[in-house]
């Protein structure tokens, strides 16, 4: 690809995002104002207040404002680099998703590898043995997986493996790197079931469909040896499997509220369940903003590998 067509290809992704955020930030921020409650009954809470103190709150946190000017005033912050201060704890919004973000990154980092290392391998399994006992429990396992809910693999994982059986933790992060693996391995267990399944079914289809092209019965034909002609296959099956990873990371980093709530974990997550309690607007406005740019990173690179895999594929949709 040319240096001109990188720029245009990216320009148009920007764009594309620019026009997302735009539109999320917006949807977020009507939401919360139609949701039930107010800034004032969170910060105050049972405690009397005297409408003085309320108009205080009211002047300071920017409310008598009309909607739109609310909005075009936090938007104008962002656009300076200030994400504003949350409602509720008084902290920079900047530094509380920059406290909680490597934990829910190392999360969903964790939850892919463990899917991808059990997911591909069970396909091409499947693949293999196309219409035998093997490949029938491969596709049932896999659609069990789907079927599951990440919260509730994440509750029957806490009452089997951590409370009854007092292998791993019940909750919480540890300290150092193995304690911290340790106390992940339940959560990411959580995360990668239902992608296990969908990895399954991506790479069990698109192998099978590989090996029955011609240039597989021909390498075949010419005495080429199994494993050369399952490697020709596989690569040109990553094309699928790349969709189903940028799906599975992009699902896992949603996933990952519920399962950290289910955990306890300081994560984005977490975060984002209490902001919404208490209404604290900036700070959901943070997370919805930063986990858009993060899944729009994702699928920027699952385009690329797309290119990297398949030299036939060419960014922005023009075939060689």
């Amino acid at each position: 690809m040319t240096g001109r067509s990188w720029g245009v290809f990216l320009l148009r992704r920007l764009a594309g995002t620019a026009v997302v955020v735009a539109l999320l930030s917006i949807g977020v921020f009507g939401l919360l104002y139609l949701a039930p409650g107010s800034v004032q009954q969170t910060l105050l809470g049972t405690r009397p207040a005297t409408p003085e103190t309320i108009a205080a709150i009211q002047a300071r946190y920017h409310l008598n404002d009309p909607l739109p000017v609310q909005y075009l005033s936090w938007l104008g912050g962002v656009l300076r680099g200030d994400l504003g201060t949350s409602i509720r704890t008084g902290m920079p919004v900047a530094d509380m998703l920059g406290q909680r973000l490597p934990l829910t990154l190392a999360l969903t980092g964790y939850g892919t590898l463990l899917a991808v290392l059990a997911g591909i391998p069970l396909g091409v399994a499947g693949a293999l043995r196309r219409g035998r006992a093997a490949d029938r429990l491969v596709v049932t396992a896999g659609v069990v997986g789907l079927s599951a809910p990440p919260f509730a693999v994440g509750l029957l994982l806490l009452v089997v493996f951590a409370a009854g059986l007092g292998w791993f933790p019940v909750y919480g992060v540890g300290e150092g790197f193995a304690d911290q693996v340790l106390h992940l391995t339940l959560p990411a267990v959580a995360l990668a079931v239902g992608a296990v399944g969908m990895l399954v079914r991506f790479s069990r289809a698109a192998l099978i469909r590989e090996l029955d092209q011609d240039y597989v019965v021909f390498a075949r034909a010419r005495g080429l040896g199994a494993p050369a002609v399952l490697g020709y296959a596989l690569r040109n099956s990553l094309v699928p499997i790349l969709t189903a990873a940028g799906l599975i990371v992009t699902g896992m980093l949603a996933g990952t509220v519920l399962v950290e709530v289910t955990f306890a974990l300081p994560g984005l997550g977490s975060l984002l369940v209490d902001s919404v309690t208490f209404k604290d607007v900036p700070v959901v406005q943070a997370l919805a903003l930063l986990l858009t740019l993060l899944i729009a990173a994702v699928n920027l690179l699952v385009d690329v590998g797309y290119s990297a895999a398949d030299p036939r594929v060419r960014i922005g949709g023009r075939p060689s």
